[in-house]
């Protein structure tokens, strides 16, 4: 039987360099397109002699000529530090990028799936939130770039498909974590494990009574490949996120239990439209995927914390 050719927009970031991992390991072809804005060659480096991975520098907002049996997208800068830096650019590649690839499976007739995410709930009045909850988004704020930019290419995706028959899945992703996050993303688990590990302050923003609810790189990839493999009458949204929730102060506390770091906590001002509270309603991906998240926090953020102590002895050792 043929293999299947898989092609991952956004194939050098976080996600996506474990997702080319996971579909090669399944015997797909893949195409990796990034611009390498937020993503590393360091992350797909070690994929680069596989002869079914093939990897194009290229970004979205331009249109790209393939020809695969699937697509998946998830090219777009994802912490607030960097979709901030370039809001413009930001908005564009969800926007227009989507356009180009929905144009792209449209042309195949081929599954496109839209890595979306739980920032489509703004900073929420309903919790845990559902798919049904429309959100609480502020359309003008710093952060709107990117949660404007990805409601908006879920109503591309979703009129693509009523309008155009094209078969669209869009997934809602809550915080992620694990090995190839980036130091200096700016998001929560990241900054508190290098600030830990470099023995610097760890920065609370806000009192540290806002939760979030984390998920392991691992159980997230599964979840995106089981949402491509529903019939096309599956479209979504589909929330995937680990439904336990912890508040920030104790996510601090369990990072400096676990390097044994001798920091301190210091707080700052809350951020502009920072949402309080974030927990997946996950009902609609247990019933639909039968997929649940199986890493506990403790366990994921082990594999984390040595993944970037490795980095960090790196670094030293380079600059040495």
């Amino acid at each position: 039987m043929r293999k299947r050719t898989t092609l991952i927009a956004g194939g050098g970031g976080f996600l996506g360099s474990h997702l080319c991992e996971v579909l090669l390991a399944e015997n797909h072809d893949v195409i990796c397109v990034d611009n390498f804005y937020t993503g590393s060659k360091s992350n797909i480096r070690h994929l680069l002699s596989d002869p079914g991975f093939e990897l194009i520098r290229h970004d979205i907002t331009w249109p790209l000529y393939v020809e695969v049996d699937e697509i998946y997208n998830l090219a777009c800068p994802a912490s607030p530090v960097h979709y901030q830096h370039d809001p413009i650019q930001t908005t564009k590649t969800s926007v227009m990028g989507s356009i180009n690839l929905l144009g792209l499976a449209k042309r195949l007739k081929v599954p496109i799936l839209q890595a979306s995410t739980s920032e489509i709930y703004g900073d929420p009045n309903v919790h845990p939130q559902p798919e049904e909850y429309w959100g609480n988004v502020n359309p003008i704020g710093l952060r709107s770039c990117y949660d404007e930019g990805k409601r908006c290419a879920e109503t591309l995706f979703f009129d693509y498909n009523r309008q155009l028959g094209v078969e669209v899945k869009v997934v809602r992703i809550f915080n992620t974590y694990g090995p190839r996050m980036r130091p200096d993303d700016g998001r929560v688990v990241s900054n508190f494990i290098v600030q830990a590990l470099k023995g610097e302050d760890i920065t609370i923003y806000g009192d540290g009574s806002q939760t979030r609810s984390f998920c392991y790189v691992d159980d997230l990839v599964r979840g995106l490949a089981s949402m491509m493999e529903t019939p096309c009458e599956i479209t979504g949204p589909i929330n995937l996120g680990n439904p336990a929730e912890f508040t920030i102060m104790e996510l601090a506390d369990k990072v400096i239990e676990m390097t044994k770091s001798k920091s301190k906590i210091v707080f700052r001002p809350l951020p502009e439209d920072d949402p309080v509270r974030r927990r997946p309603d996950i009902s609609k991906a247990k019933s639909i995927l039968k997929w649940h998240p199986s890493v506990p926090l403790e366990k994921g953020l082990e594999k984390t914390v040595s993944y970037f102590s490795g980095i960090l002895t790196s670094q030293f050792q380079n600059s040495a």
